[in-house]
């Protein structure tokens, strides 16, 4: 990308002339993995964006897209970028009809490019789009409603145009400035409607630039991409960045239910051999499970053996930078002789050739860091928002801090924020605030919210962090989802509601809240099966939908709450004052499907406050304290 400010057209060009052989995408139709090179992803590219021009696209125009990460889905945002329009990538994980509508005629869509396994959800909401010409299906379909057409025939009528006009695409993509709308990403908000973040041509091509400041690929780097594609992490850290480095990207393979794909994420990891996977906590999480399960299999034996490893390793490896100083060293020939034996095995789990993860999304907690990079494959935190395009730090092979969320990407400044909007010194905690090129043009048609974000060029994130003195940043949580306790001290829930998580197996989720209260109530999602074993253990005679069975469950939890107060084994932990005093049972989990979840799995607190308001409300009232009461025994 020798061009300092290159359109996204520009790095694919770049990387034709220097990468044209090399694999660039990689998809499983049937059996195996097959390549697309560079020249052929620029092909059919062209030649989707040959067909849109014949269809009368326009520069500037808004073209949505809505399918599984595949082949077609990179191809035809590439098609739709050669035309000087935005891709609009929406979720596959929109269910309600009213979301996505929300976000094509707000964004003015004229096209929709539909895979077939999504198709049914444009075809319930047709009605309620008239402005959209015509719905591009990936997949060839039986039949065809009105305005729908075949990529396959997009494509013919673009060699037909092709044909006849043999410079059009090339004088067409001599129009797109830098400046120009590459896409508009509709944000789950905690507010009513979802806010359209615009992220122009030079946003992607700054931020690739700033990304390959934190970490090399080198050509013969494979990924497989497991995060939905129209997040921007997965675009940016995913196929922008390998496509600068001539590197090359798999995508999972499609299953017949979102359950079938997610089983094939391990089966894809093993087949392509990944040298670098982008994860976030839920991720981690559950990869965690599923190697800690493998060790269980093999016996007492191994998993004893294996806890002695990790309790080393830990030990040996401390925050990462610091890894075997002082009396650690003498430990080093036996971390060697472990990592063949043990880790090397788990490592095999990953294709054998991992050699890190970067962790994206919500903060990743410091044990599944530690965990991960025990085993060999670290998993190195970063952090972003999809208003920076998104990357703004990272931690890398060659700098590390285990707990810290790495160091800035380059060029670009940060300043930490109090709320006068000073300056404050390393080591104190204020808002994170940046300012460089991979900051967004602003919000979609929504002047007042991009107005409140950006000040002065400054992008407010929301955030709350701060800098060590050697450059690293650490990320506290959400400024805005502080909590105020009745004195108006100001203390981050995420801490208390991971750590509850975390060590208990009853308790799934946790949303904290007190806005200027007396105390800290907590609104729980309980593990009910893990609830009902207990009970079963306890008093074998007892049906579970009998009221002691109930009040046995109940007071477990309060007492999984009271490990961190005085005399618990988690005592000293958080102050006191700000662990929950009043607890809320909730029926069912926090979702995507219903709302209380963004696609990037993070909770979206103020519409879990405002759904279970007058729950929170009884939680202040007289014996709001008792756990066991009606409502909670109803929702187990």
């Amino acid at each position: 990308m020798e061009n300092k400010r290159s359109t996204i057209i520009d790095l694919l060009n770049s990387s034709v002339e220097k990468y044209a052989k090399n694999p660039f995408l990689w998809e499983k139709f049937t059996t195996e993995f097959t390549p697309t090179t560079y020249l052929e992803t620029r092909t059919q590219a062209q030649e989707i964006a040959a067909g849109l021009l014949s269809l009368g696209v326009k520069n500037g125009e808004k073209i949505a897209l809505l399918s599984e990460g595949r082949n077609a889905w990179i191809i035809s945002e590439l098609g739709i970028l050669y035309t000087g329009a935005a891709n609009v990538p929406l979720s596959i994980k929109l269910e309600e009809s009213n979301d996505l509508v929300f976000r094509i005629v707000h964004s003015e869509s004229k096209i929709v490019f539909v895979s077939g396994g999504q198709l049914k959800k444009i075809r319930t909401i047709a009605a309620l789009l008239p402005d959209v010409w015509h719905v591009v299906v990936l997949d060839d379909q039986p039949a065809y409603d009105d305005r729908e057409m075949p990529l396959s025939q997009l494509v013919k009528l673009g060699k037909e145009f092709l044909l006849k006009n043999p410079d059009a695409i090339t004088e067409r993509s001599k129009t797109i400035d830098p400046d120009d709308l590459a896409t508009i990403s509709y944000t789950s908000g905690t507010t009513a409607d979802p806010k359209g973040v615009m992220l122009t041509h030079r946003n992607y091509t700054a931020n690739v630039e700033q990304a390959l400041s934190l970490m090399s690929i080198p050509p013969e780097f494979r990924t497989l991409i497991i995060l939905p594609l129209d997040h921007c992490f997965a675009h940016v850290a995913g196929f922008y960045s390998f496509m600068a480095s001539g590197a090359s990207v798999a995508t999972v393979q499609t299953g017949k239910t979102g359950m079938e794909t997610l089983k094939n994420i391990p089966v894809n990891i093993k087949e392509i051999k990944p040298d670098l996977l982008l994860s976030v906590p839920a991720l981690a999480k559950n990869f965690r499970k599923n190697i800690i399960s493998g060790i269980h299999a093999k016996g007492p034996v191994i998993t004893r053996l294996f806890n002695f490893a990790m309790d080393m390793a830990y030990e040996y490896n401390k925050e990462g930078h610091n890894k075997g100083e002082g009396l650690q060293a003498l430990k080093k020939p036996l971390m060697m002789l472990f990592d063949k034996i043990l880790f090397a095995k788990v490592r095999e789990g990953f294709g054998g050739k991992l050699q890190y993860f970067i962790g994206g999304g919500a903060l990743l907690d410091i044990d599944l860091q530690r965990f991960f990079y025990a085993v060999g494959m670290p998993m190195f935190q970063g952090y972003g928002l999809s208003e920076a395009t998104p990357i703004i730090s990272s931690n890398g092979q060659k700098r590390h801090k285990l707990g810290s969320s790495g160091y800035l990407v380059q060029p670009m400044e940060l300043k930490i924020r109090d709320d006068a909007g000073n300056e404050l010194p390393n080591y104190q905690k204020g808002e994170i605030t940046i300012r460089g090129e991979n900051v967004m043009k602003g919000y979609y048609r929504n002047e007042k919210s991009t107005d409140e974000t950006i000040k002065n060029g400054w992008l407010h994130t929301g955030d709350m962090g701060y800098m060590d003195d050697d450059g690293f940043l650490y990320v506290l949580g959400r400024f805005k989802s502080l909590l105020i306790a009745s004195d108006g001290e100001k203390y981050s829930p995420e801490g208390i509601e991971e750590a509850l998580v975390e060590n208990s197996y009853f308790i799934d989720q946790v949303v904290l809240h007190n806005n200027q209260n007396p105390y800290t109530t907590a609104l729980v999602v309980p593990n009910k099966e893990a609830l009902k074993r207990y009970v079963h253990r306890k008093q074998p005679e007892l049906s579970w939908d009998s009221p002691e069975a109930k009040s046995l469950a109940l007071t477990k939890l309060q007492r999984e709450i009271n490990e961190y107060r005085k005399g618990g084994k988690h005592q000293g932990m958080f102050p006191e004052r700000w662990l929950p005093a009043a607890v809320a049972v909730l029926p069912e989990p926090f979702t995507e499907q219903n709302g209380l979840v963004n696609s990037t799995m993070k909770v979206i607190r103020g519409k879990v406050e405002e759904r279970y308001a007058d729950r929170i409300t009884a939680l202040y009232e007289p014996n709001g304290k008792e756990i066991d009461n009606q409502a909670n025994r109803e929702a187990l």
